[in-house]
């Protein structure tokens, strides 16, 4: 049985790090218990530290520690070229190489709270091919899928 795979970008990661009690987290719980796979790019890593360092400082640990223990799987950001090449499935050239990078990882899942870019624009999942939500979605997304194993 394929196990549920969820992309977590950088705001779905610092919430699932900061916050023990939200959806996010017990998506990274799930992945430390290995009911599901997640993945992320080093971009989100890259991100997510810097704005841990700038927000919350004492978490760096914790951010390093989870993307240990969760066994997040980290892809390869794409290339310069195919983030041209794909302009147009997001209206923010910078939220590119996250889509991407889900795409690549054929994900069933991206988690987000860039309602701006991501959530709030249906055109985003009509262009991926993914289905994108909030970390709580996807949590339900995940447990309706657990349940009917």
């Amino acid at each position: 049985m394929k196990k549920p795979h969820v992309f977590l970008d950088s705001s779905a990661l610092i919430a699932g790090v900061i916050s023990e009690t939200g959806a996010a987290h017990a998506l990274l719980e799930l992945a430390e218990e290995e009911y599901i796979d997640i993945t992320i790019s080093e971009f989100v890593v890259i991100e997510s530290e810097r704005s841990i360092a700038i927000k919350s400082p004492q978490n760096i640990p914790h951010l390093r520690s989870a993307i240990v223990q969760s066994l997040l799987n980290i892809i390869r950001d794409p290339s310069p070229k195919e983030i041209r090449d794909n302009l147009y499935l997001i209206s923010d050239p910078n939220d590119v190489p996250i889509l991407l990078s889900a795409i690549k990882a054929k994900v069933d899942f991206l988690a987000t709270h860039n309602r701006k870019h991501f959530l709030d624009d249906p055109k985003v999942a009509e262009n991926s091919g993914l289905q994108i939500g909030t970390p709580g979605d996807a949590l339900a997304w995940v447990r309706d899928n657990l349940e009917s194993k």
